[in-house]
C-alpha cells in the first residue's frame, strides 16, 4: 500500500520529465537519422549523418574550441570559487551583505551579461582597454581577436560564475568537523599544508559536486557567445552548440543539426557520468 502510494507521489515528476526531457530527446535522435531540410521531404540515411561528423572539420574544430573553453573555463573558476569560498570563511561581519553582492553576478540573464561585456570590451570605446592605456599595455582585440577570443569568453564566464561555486565550496567548509582542523594544528600543520592536507581532501566532494554542476552548462555553452561573437571572428569561437544551431537555424539543415546535438548530449553525459564516478571515489 505505502508503495504504491510512492509511486502516485513521484508520477507527476516522471511524467514532466517524460514530456520535457525523454520525447524531445527521443525525437531528436529519431530526427538525426534522416536526410531533412525544411521545404523538402525527409529521407532515411540511417548513420549517414553521424559518418558526415567524422569527416566534417567543422565539427572537430567545434570539438576542440567547446573543450578549450570548457577546461579554460572551469578551471579558473574552480580555482578562483576555492579562493573566495577560504576568504569568505573567515569573514564574521557583514556575511549576508558579503553573499548577496556574490549572488549578484549569476542572476543576471546571460544575454544582460553578454551585452554588458560587449561594451565593455569594444576595441574602440571600452573600459577594458582604457584601463590597459592606464596601466601603459598596448590596446586589445579582445573578442575580435581569434586568438583571445576564447580566453575571453572563458574571462566573462568567469566574472559570473566564480561566485556560485564560491557559495557552493563555502557550504562545504562550513559542514567540516571543527575538530579535525584543531587536531591537524597541534600536530603543526599550517597555512597551505593544512589546506593541502586537511582541507582539499575533506572538500572533494564539494569541489566536484560544482565542477559536475558547471560542466553541464559549460559544455553546452551559446547564449553570451551568441551575444557577443554569434561564432567568430571566422569560426574563432564557434563551440559545437553554435554550429549546430546554425546548420538547423541558418542552413535549415535539420537532420544534420540533430546529429550534432546528439554527439553533444553524449559529451556532456560523458563529462558527467566521470565526474559522478570521481565524486563517489573522492567521497569513499
Amino acid at each position: 500500500m505505502h508503495r504504491r502510494r510512492f509511486v502516485w507521489m513521484i508520477a507527476p515528476a516522471i511524467g514532466f520529465v517524460a514530456v520535457m526531457v525523454g520525447f524531445p530527446f527521443a525525437y531528436t535522435l529519431w530526427l538525426s537519422g534522416f536526410a531533412f531540410h525544411f521545404g523538402a521531404a525527409p529521407h532515411p540515411v540511417g548513420l549517414g549523418n553521424y559518418r558526415a561528423l567524422l569527416g566534417d572539420g567543422k565539427f572537430w574544430n567545434g570539438l576542440w574550441i567547446t573543450l578549450y573553453l570548457y577546461v579554460l573555463a572551469l578551471a579558473a573558476q574552480l580555482v578562483l570559487g576555492l579562493y573566495l569560498a577560504l576568504l569568505l570563511n573567515r569573514v564574521k561581519r557583514f556575511r549576508r551583505v558579503v553573499r548577496s553582492v556574490l549572488i549578484s553576478p549569476f542572476v543576471l540573464p546571460p544575454v544582460v551579461v553578454g551585452l554588458m561585456w560587449l561594451v565593455v570590451l569594444d576595441p574602440s570605446i571600452g573600459a577594458a582597454n582604457y584601463l590597459l592605456g592606464l596601466l601603459g599595455l598596448p590596446p586589445s582585440l579582445w573578442l575580435a581577436s581569434p586568438g583571445f577570443v576564447i580566453p575571453t569568453v572563458a574571462l566573462i564566464d568567469t566574472w559570473q560564475w566564480t561566485p556560485f561555486i564560491a557559495l557552493i565550496l563555502l557550504a562545504g567548509l562550513q559542514a567540516l568537523p571543527g575538530d579535525v582542523f584543531e587536531a591537524a594544528a597541534i600536530d603543526g600543520a599550517h597555512g597551505f599544508a593544512l589546506l593541502r592536507r586537511v582541507t582539499l581532501p575533506l572538500l572533494a566532494p564539494s569541489i566536484v559536486t560544482a565542477a559536475t554542476l558547471r560542466s553541464v552548462d559549460l559544455l553546452r555553452f551559446f547564449d553570451v557567445i551568441y551575444v557577443t561573437t554569434q561564432g567568430g571572428p571566422g569560426e574563432a569561437s564557434e563551440t559545437l552548440n553554435i554550429y549546430g544551431f546554425r546548420q538547423g537555424f541558418v542552413f535549415l539543415d535539420i537532420g544534420y543539426a540533430c546529429a550534432l546535438m546528439v554527439a553533444l548530449t553524449v559529451l556532456v553525459l560523458g563529462a558527467v557520468g566521470l565526474l559522478a564516478r570521481m565524486r563517489r571515489v573522492v567521497a569513499w
